[in-house]
């Protein structure tokens, strides 16, 4: 199968996953924005947030924009997985919750 030349970067995304990207988007500008080194990565999701927060039913993301979050993603997916299976019943059921939603927004938005 030949591989794509250009990719579309629009995105829809719906209320719920609006709303969980932009506190994801939130906390990693948090942790991020007091390190210099990571520059970078606080312009860039800076950037996502602002076109999350105004409202438009599509959103066009950058090439690099669109990596970074798919990237971070499945890292914070990871990460959930891990702490699911060191976690007790309440904890677990609150992980599991977030965990099924990273992976729906991973396969609706950004599988390749």
């Amino acid at each position: 199968m030949a591989k794509k030349l250009f990719k579309n970067y629009n995105y829809s995304f719906d209320a719920n996953e609006r709303k969980l990207l932009t506190t994801f988007c939130k906390q990693i500008l948090n942790q991020v924005s007091s390190d210099d080194k990571l520059y970078r990565e606080a312009k860039v999701f800076q950037s996502i947030f602002d076109k999350l927060k105004e409202g438009n039913e599509e959103i066009k993301l950058t090439k690099d924009e669109s990596t970074k979050l798919s990237l971070y993603l499945k890292e914070n997916s990871k990460n959930i997985e891990k702490q699911i299976d060191k976690s007790w019943f309440i904890k677990k059921w609150l992980l599991k919750s977030m965990h099924k939603q990273y992976t729906s927004i991973l396969v609706n938005h950004f599988s390749d």
